[in-house]
């Protein structure tokens, strides 16, 4: 069988050695040919493919991005839709898909094979929010580039005695904040799980202050402080109608900086934490997901995502992924919330 491949959304550490262990296992232990659609569903809605030959995915796993490219294209858009779909992959010869991407990819999966496509599903995304699986791959590298920014950040605000904010992403949930906050020493974290008001943060940051503390706030680009209605978002909407978030470190700083006196500074850590070689964890994650998916594709298993349970890879319906995001628990953030201040 042929096995196309396409990597959608945001790009991730990891998703080379989901690619990898994907062809390795498909064409040693099943025999499968490859090919990869270029730029995510764009590629699949316009037929734009590149082989994968076992020598093309040679020393890729250690590789930041993805060699396929990516974007975030509908596949439900205008030029798009399971019928345009299906005629692309009968023109190719291409018997099934391994779609790796996050909700927005999955949901679409979901749909194709509702119209009768056969899709594997690859959960990815470094906020690690995706529900029937312990973690997602790109986390733990997320966590490791945003600690050591931070500690960076730390140095800087210990030298200058300002308190520094640190944004990580985080649309929906604060794992990213939590695990690097916690790993670096944070004063203070917020998270979209808990919305916390401007005179409790305004508090910790106090607290750290008159310990002698340079104060260090670590904040989810999702966060909505007490009273607001919405994530701060001022760019607009994406191809899939999701607000852009990012820059409420930058709304939070004046206002810490007015309320203590204390000079304040705003980093956005943004993209940098998306790129870059992954962490050892991630890439032997990806490289089991990868080779598991291809397994699925030859037990013809359609319609299922692949997924991490304890330490085993297991088998799940894109529901058990779509049906609610994994958040970040209230013990989780009350056991955090103790080092505050």
């Amino acid at each position: 069988m042929k096995i196309g491949i396409l990597t959608s959304g945001g790009d991730c550490p990891g998703l080379n050695a989901v690619i990898r262990g994907a062809v390795l296992k498909g064409i040693k232990s099943h025999g499968h040919e490859f090919v990869g659609f270029r730029d995510g569903w764009r590629g699949l809605v316009e037929g734009d493919v590149m082989d994968l030959p076992r020598h093309s995915v040679r020393g890729i796993s250690k590789q930041g991005g993805t060699i396929l490219g990516t974007s975030r294209t509908n596949p439900f858009g205008p030029d798009g839709g399971p019928e345009v779909v299906r005629g692309h992959l009968e023109r190719l010869g291409v018997g099934a898909v391994i779609a790796i991407g996050g909700e927005g990819t999955l949901a679409a999966a979901q749909r194709l094979t509702g119209a009768g496509l056969n899709i594997i599903g690859v959960p990815k995304t470094v906020d690690n929010d995706l529900d029937a699986t312990d973690y997602t791959f790109g986390f733990d590298t997320a966590v490791q580039i945003a600690t050591e920014a931070i500690d960076r950040l730390r140095t800087t605000g210990e030298s200058h005695h300002r308190c520094m904010i640190a944004e990580v992403m985080g649309r929906n949930t604060g794992w990213i904040a939590l695990h690097a906050g916690m790993a670096s020493g944070a004063h203070a974290i917020l998270i979209p799980e808990q919305q916390v008001s401007m005179d409790q943060v305004t508090e910790w940051v106090t607290d750290a202050h008159k310990r002698g503390r340079a104060p260090l706030v670590v904040v989810a680009e999702g966060f909505v402080p007490e009273g607001a209605d919405t994530a701060h978002s001022h760019r607009g909407l994406d191809a899939f109608g999701r607000p852009r978030l990012g820059g409420i470190a930058d709304r939070l700083a004046p206002e810490i900086e007015a309320r203590t006196g204390l000079e304040t500074r705003a980093t956005v850590l943004g993209h940098i934490q998306r790129g870059g070689v992954p962490t050892a964890y991630d890439r032997v994650l990806s490289t089991r997901l990868g080779m598991a998916a291809a397994d699925a594709a030859a037990a013809g298993a359609w319609g299922t995502m692949v997924a991490l349970r304890g330490t085993d890879i297991v088998r799940t319906g894109f529901a058990d992924a779509l049906g609610k995001l994994k958040t970040v628990p209230e013990a989780r953030y009350e056991e955090a919330a103790v080092l505050f201040g």
